[in-house]
């Protein structure tokens, strides 16, 4: 076992399992996703920990539990900050979090540089996602766990990939994100989203932007999390993107309030976007709290 599965938390440790998803390689594009990154690496937990056998396969017995599907940010992996699965597995939520590609045991630094982002982005949203619960469903994954309940989310990278990914028809029942953006605007002078000419997003930049592309967004429950003082992602571009969807549920009948965006003045993280700092309990409770109402796990 790698030396990071041994830290985890012996309440995590005792319900985690690590299984692995084939088939996430993408064809065309550069080639950037074959071989190793063409296989899904998934922490997989149960909040009963007699529902999975050692080998994440399904025992089963008792009752479903909702998941909630994770993605990691750029150069993290998928066992970072247990502190979250723990709040979630005490509040009767499944956890499934991916290492994103050439992260973790999909480690390729090459893929980790800032102007592959959104190339990831568009891979994950486009091909892994949809895999990973297909593959769940055919695995018999929906014994233990409720796959009429998933919610997603994520972190940075991951984050921004959520978004993207519920720009599409989806079934999640709910999403939550953390210093990512769904307004590009905020980002066109950032390394892999301005332009080659320096002159505005890219072409890719532009195809992926959530705020433009709304239009098939089902009306979901969405917690975004930020720091005021993010110096990575600003604050303005999850904002600009919450004004957008607001004003989509509006015009599709759903209440605009189900879009909550929580910020901090400032939370004394490493550049005030790597985690939480001084709010990071507050905000994991929070987000849990959101979770808990919205997957229906509140008692």
């Amino acid at each position: 076992m790698d030396a990071r599965f041994a830290k985890l938390p012996r309440f995590l440790e005792e319900r985690a399992r690590w299984v692995r998803i084939e088939g996430a390689a993408d064809a065309g594009g550069e080639g950037l996703f074959g071989g190793v990154q063409g296989q899904i690496p998934v922490l997989l937990a149960h909040p009963d920990p007699g529902a999975l056998d050692a080998d994440g396969g399904v025992i089963g017995g008792g009752a479903t539990a909702p998941l909630m599907i994770w993605m990691h940010g750029r150069t993290a992996h998928k066992e970072l900050d247990p502190g979250r699965y723990l709040r979630w597995l005490r509040a009767g939520i499944g956890v499934c979090a991916i290492d994103m590609p050439g992260h973790g045991e999909r480690r390729d630094d090459a893929l980790q540089g800032a102007d592959r982002s959104l190339q990831i982005v568009e891979h994950v949203a486009r091909h892994e996602i949809d895999l990973l619960l297909a593959t769940l469903r055919a695995r018999g994954y929906g014994k233990v766990f409720d796959l009429e309940r998933v919610g997603i989310g994520g972190m940075s990278l991951g984050g921004i990939t959520t978004l993207v990914r519920l720009c599409r028809e989806h079934g999640f029942a709910c999403a939550t994100v953390e210093a990512c953006a769904g307004d590009f605007r905020a980002m066109r002078d950032r390394h892999g989203f301005r332009s080659a000419d320096g002159d505005g997003l890219s072409e890719l930049a532009r195809r992926l932007e959530p705020r433009t592309h709304l239009e098939a967004w089902r009306p979901i429950p969405l917690l975004a999390l930020h720091s005021e003082k993010d110096a990575w992602i600003p604050v303005d571009g999850v904002r600009g993107f919450v004004e957008a969807l607001r004003e989509h549920y509006r015009q599709q009948g759903a209440d605009a309030e189900m879009v909550r965006l929580q910020t901090w003045p400032e939370t004394g993280a490493e550049f005030e976007h790597i985690g939480f700092g001084k709010v990071s309990n507050e905000a994991k409770n929070l987000q849990t709290e959101f979770l808990s109402e919205t997957l229906g796990t509140k008692a």
